[in-house]
């Protein structure tokens, strides 16, 4: 029986990591202090969301465990992205659906990112599973990951604006692979800004924001990108700081479907 006497927000924060000192990392890569699932989940409920998106990162390769435990904590609330290698077995995949694990990350901005080879050996199996692939990319990647995408049955899920960079100019050939896989049903996370050339406010970006909507129409979601692993423990960005941007372009209405649009990617 629940104890909960508050409703869950609606409103969806669709990329966040949690971190745990205690949790085996990867060597070469940052030590992240503890951000766990309780910390996020207070700080994105004053802004109206009650349902987040865990991303595994990079620093704990393919050892997912830290994400299916905090999912496991309250069945159904949130949804993981993992990342796994070609070896996964089909009973670890179906135990991480269970759970909530709703895609696949492939990272091809950090040296541990999967690459086409395991795309293509995974691609089936993910498809069987209603699962989508996410990408951290950059731009000048978009067109190879349309090529992949195209005929695989599989919905493409780019981060942090399609990694569409504050000094991408307006006839860049980013942009036609941007349509291409907005023709092919792919999604943009708005996410990201500080990791786009830009810093706050943001306006930097505007143009891109408004574009990329224009480009994707409905199939858009945000993300925080909390906790920030781009600035030091101690100086992270207002949490609110990174949904203004989403506001300000969009305005209040489309901005509050934007919130709302992770109900259907991670169903």
């Amino acid at each position: 029986m629940s104890l909960r006497t508050n409703p869950i927000p609606t409103g969806w924060d669709c990329h966040v990591h949690v971190f745990d000192p205690a949790h085996p990392a990867q060597a070469g890569h940052y030590r992240p202090v503890l951000r766990d699932l309780p910390e996020i989940e207070h700080t994105a409920a004053p802004l109206g969301l009650g349902h987040l998106v865990l991303v595994q990162p990079s620093v704990y390769g393919t050892d997912n465990g830290l994400i299916l435990r905090a999912l496991a904590r309250e069945p159904g609330r949130h949804r993981g992205i993992a990342v796994v290698d070609t070896a996964v077995t089909d009973a670890e995949l179906d135990t991480m659906h269970s759970l909530g694990m709703r895609g696949v990350r492939f990272n091809l901005v950090s040296p541990v990112g999967n690459g086409p080879e395991a795309f293509r050996a995974l691609a089936p199996r993910l498809k069987a599973r209603g699962w989508h692939v996410q990408w951290y990319a950059k731009a000048d990647q978009l067109a190879a990951i349309a090529e992949l995408h195209e005929g695989s049955g599989l919905t493409a899920v780019l981060d942090h604006l399609a990694g569409l960079h504050a000094g991408i100019g307006a006839d860049d050939a980013a942009w036609a692979a941007l349509q291409r896989l907005a023709d092919l049903g792919a999604w943009v996370k708005l996410s990201g800004w500080y990791r786009l050339q830009a810093s706050a406010p943001y306006d930097t970006l505007h143009a891109h924001i408004q574009r990329v909507a224009q480009t994707m129409g409905e199939r858009l979601v945000w993300g925080s990108d909390w906790p920030h692993t781009a600035f030091p423990p101690e100086a992270l960005p207002p949490y609110a700081s990174v949904w203004q941007p989403v506001v300000q372009v969009l305005g209040e209405s489309r901005a509050a479907a934007v919130r709302e649009a992770g109900a259907l990617l991670y169903a």
